[in-house]
């Protein structure tokens, strides 16, 4: 029996010691490098921050929640989440986590969490070599609490020289601040001079800011419109009154966001409405899109589809 026993432990140890062999910084780099470098391309984020971002919050690939969820860049649920799930301890006990089919879609919905949020816009808007300053920014819009994480992902760029893999890469989309009216810049507007008032784009649609003392009577008259286009181009009751700052289509919105918007993130306050004054798309082609019901407003942290369709829940 002794001899059994032996025979069957040297048979198994070297599964066992495979199995709990913990990756090193160096594994962890060359194994997920290649997706870092396409989700660069496809997405905008360096590959030298999502591989730093990667390697201090999945501790290399070690985590339990990268080994048993995939999630290499500690995303929770949110309420929204339909995906799999995970339980873990975290800032409060048992909380909540997204648990991925493989590491590629963790990589995925990191970028796409990202790209989608307002606060970080700006950095997209960076040289893609910057580490540092993509580091800095995202400290700044409060990625991490951590008073020294930007220095943390520095460091860890370069101990292991990961600005190689920023560079000679051609990335695909355009910076998500384009078209967006707070961040508008003037290659964006044009001045009518019969008017004295300035015309912004976004989307592809001509739009303009409402000034002090402006209705709905003297803009339809001086922007040659009929009276109820203001109204229907921006889905507004006619009689609703209008505020000094807020955007105003004079052209109709269209049923999806320009390319280089695929999603949004839900901050705190926003709305199904205000989403689709952000970006010129059709209230109701919002709704559909997202497989939400007329009138059902976001939670903080809902990720809203602005190009496809969300997948039906499985």
């Amino acid at each position: 029996m002794k001899l059994i026993n032996l025979v069957i432990f040297l048979f198994i140890f070297p599964f066992l010691t495979i199995a709990q062999k913990r990756l090193t910084c160096e594994e962890y780099i060359y194994k997920y490098k290649d997706i870092a470098i396409y989700q660069m391309k496809t997405k905008g984020v360096p590959a030298s921050i999502i591989l730093a971002q990667g390697l201090l919050e999945s501790d290399n690939g070690n985590s339990q929640l990268a080994i048993k969820a995939n999630n290499h860049f500690g995303i929770k649920c949110h309420n929204t989440w339909s995906g799999s799930t995970i339980y873990m301890d975290d800032d409060a006990r048992n909380e909540c986590f997204r648990k991925y089919s493989n590491p590629e879609t963790s990589y995925r919905d990191h970028s796409d969490f990202l790209r989608g949020a307002r606060r970080y816009s700006p950095l997209f808007d960076l040289d893609p070599t910057d580490y540092k300053g993509w580091a800095y920014g995202l400290k700044k819009a409060g990625y991490a609490t951590n008073p020294h994480y930007a220095e943390m992902l520095i460091k860890i760029i370069e101990d292991n020289n990961l600005y190689i893999y920023d560079k000679g890469i051609a990335v695909e989309v355009k910076s998500p601040t384009k078209g967006m009216g707070d961040l508008v810049d003037i290659d964006h507007f044009v001045i009518d001079m019969n008017r004295h008032r300035k015309i912004f784009t976004r989307n592809r649609i001509k739009y303009i800011i409402v000034k002090k003392g402006d209705d709905y009577a003297n803009l339809t008259k001086e922007l040659e419109l009929l009276p109820w286009q203001l109204s229907k181009y921006n889905e507004l009751n006619k009689n609703s009154a209008l505020k000094e700052g807020q955007e105003l289509y004079i052209q109709p919105k269209r049923c999806r966001a320009e390319i280089n918007h695929s999603v949004h993130v839900v901050e705190k306050g926003e709305t199904m409405y205000s989403i689709s004054q952000l970006y010129g798309i059709k209230l109701k082609s919002l709704y559909r899109k997202n497989r939400m019901k007329i009138g059902e407003q976001p939670e903080a942290g809902q990720v809203i589809q602005l190009r496809k369709r969300k997948p039906k829940d499985k």
